[in-house]
């Protein structure tokens, strides 16, 4: 079965592009016979017309000839004077000199009498019905008539001399479709060069549709390589000219990173927090293991432990939730806030976490677009990371201001700070610094709501620190300014139950601000 479906795939991947060829070649081809075939056609229908207008001007001036000559009644041979109009007609065919298709003919009372030497598809001399049409004309006639050599195009003139009262009729005729046969090879050659054209740009655009589709195929060798454990196949691009194909290469080659990038960190996740939620779930089984139930405080103790052991799983479980809520586009609801009082608000909140030296510093004065809830979780994150790595007395410092189209706040501290090695990932899940193992019981998950809010507002996080001499974070927002409140639509209206107090009374953020601050953290 196996083998049956690798066979398949390869077929597949054999004729896909083919196919894709194929269909690019035909529509060119078909393309290019439709242009052929109307400039062929236009091309063929000019020649036409301008076969006619000749014919039909030629027609004219062969008249205006036979008319000058019948006027002057004087034969150009003798200079006499004509005695009959057999002598007119005889003098008249006679002196004009007949082009290829072309034909004179003289009537004398209705019956054919004369005609030029030059040889004719047909003898129109024999034909009686064409005779009858025009042998008996008494004013002179143009038309069309339908001979056994195809259409003949004529104009008949009546001819009369004054003493001889026999009729006559001197006529000029063309073979029209002779004549147009010049046309018709024109045509013909054109088909002819053209279709070996087709038949050579073919061949010229099969090679060339491969050389353009070879991205195209190297897309989708490249998507079928990929598998669930190998996500390394990219498609190469060096040296290529920039066009849109080496751009979707390009853009193709970027979301496999995407996804590369995306898998691992959920790989690293899904054992990060394996293991985050099998600690406690071992520390419970061990406790519980060893308890003895005669002895009330040893239960009274285990209970405690294993009270928050899962009160700390329970945080744990809240935060993952709020990183995945993350993910989503209503994680942060924008609506106009006044920045000074949030600032201040929060500030009055977070003195609560710890003995410190809290200190506010500057406050933007702006009526801005954010979301107050999610930006106090952010900063009473911050301030609480800060507690955790400083010590009662230790300065603490919260502000806010505007700096071009940003809005920046900031948490500052005198704590122990952060290692330059460490700074880049300690915004990751589950991260610790390197400055020591896990200490009190934080997940490692505050500085990654952090950056998930902020990048929910549009912004990012800043990190200055040096070890020994504590560490600054700044969300960096954009500042948006908030319309006038009686613009203000309802979906960006507060809502009444979204205070800032909720942010300190959220379990997801903090670990202990009720009580006494432990070491310990995302750092």
């Amino acid at each position: 079965m196996g083998t049956t479906t690798s066979r398949r795939d390869r077929i597949v991947r054999r004729l896909v592009p083919r196919a894709a060829r194929t269909r690019i070649i035909g529509w060119v081809l078909l393309l290019v016979l439709l242009a052929l075939a109307l400039v062929t056609l236009v091309t063929w229908r000019l020649l036409i017309r301008a076969t006619d207008e000749r014919m039909d001007l030629a027609l004219r001036a062969e008249v205006e000839e036979f008319s000058q000559i019948v006027e002057g009644n004087v034969d150009p041979g003798t200079g006499e004077p004509f005695a009959s109009v057999d002598d007119v007609l005889r003098t008249v065919i006679t002196y004009n000199l007949a082009r290829p298709n072309e034909k004179f003919l003289g009537y004398v009372d209705g019956e054919y009498r004369f005609q030029s030497r030059i040889e004719a598809p047909v003898l129109l001399s024999e034909d009686a019905a064409f005779t009858e049409l025009v042998g008996s004309v008494t004013d002179t006639r143009a038309g069309r008539y339908d001979s056994g050599a195809g259409e003949v195009r004529y104009l008949a003139v009546p001819v009369t001399l004054e003493g001889d009262p026999t009729p006559g009729v001197a006529l000029v005729a063309y073979f029209a479709d002779q004549e147009r046969q010049a046309a018709d090879d024109t045509a013909q050659l054109m088909l002819g060069v053209g279709a070996v054209t087709v038949l050579l740009a073919a061949a010229g655009a099969w090679v060339v549709a491969g050389r353009v589709l070879a991205p195209v195929r190297a897309v989708a060798t490249t998507a079928q390589g990929i598998t669930e454990t190998d996500l390394s196949g990219r498609i190469p691009v060096e040296g290529r000219p920039a066009d849109e194909l080496t751009d979707l290469a390009v853009a193709v080659n970027a979301m496999l990173d995407r996804v590369a990038g995306g898998v691992a960190a959920q790989r690293r996740f899904l054992d990060d927090a394996g293991h985050e939620l099998r600690t406690p779930i071992t520390i419970v089984r061990g406790h519980l293991e060893v308890l003895d139930p005669a002895d009330p405080d040893d239960v009274r103790q285990t209970v405690a432990l294993v009270d928050d052991e899962l009160e700390r799983m329970n945080r744990m479980v809240t935060e993952l939730l709020l990183l995945a809520r993350a993910e989503q586009p209503q994680f942060v609801r924008l609506q106009p806030a006044d920045v000074a009082a949030l600032t201040a608000e929060v500030f009055g909140n977070v003195r609560r976490l710890g003995d410190r030296d809290w200190q506010l510093g500057a406050v933007a004065r702006a009526d801005l677009l954010l979301d107050p809830q999610r930006l106090a979780q952010a900063v009473v994150a911050l301030a609480d990371n800060a507690v955790q790595h400083t010590r009662p007395g230790d300065r603490i410092v919260l502000g806010s201001r505007l700096s071009g189209d940003s809005l920046l706040v900031w948490v500052d501290d005198t704590g122990t700070g952060i290692p330059v090695g460490d700074q880049e990932r300690v915004f990751e899940r589950f991260a610790r610094g390197s400055s020591g193992a896990r200490r009190g019981d934080g997940a490692g998950l505050g500085l990654s709501i952090v950056q998930a809010i902020a990048a929910g507002h549009g912004g990012h996080v800043e990190l200055h620190s040096r070890p020994g001499e504590g560490a600054t974070f700044t969300l960096v927002l954009p500042a948006r300014p908030a319309p006038p409140p009686d613009a203000v639509p309802d979906d960006l209206r507060a809502d009444p139950g979204d205070t800032v107090d909720d942010a300190l009374s959220t379990p997801s953020l903090l670990a202990g601000t009720a009580t006494a601050p432990t070491e310990g953290g995302d750092r």
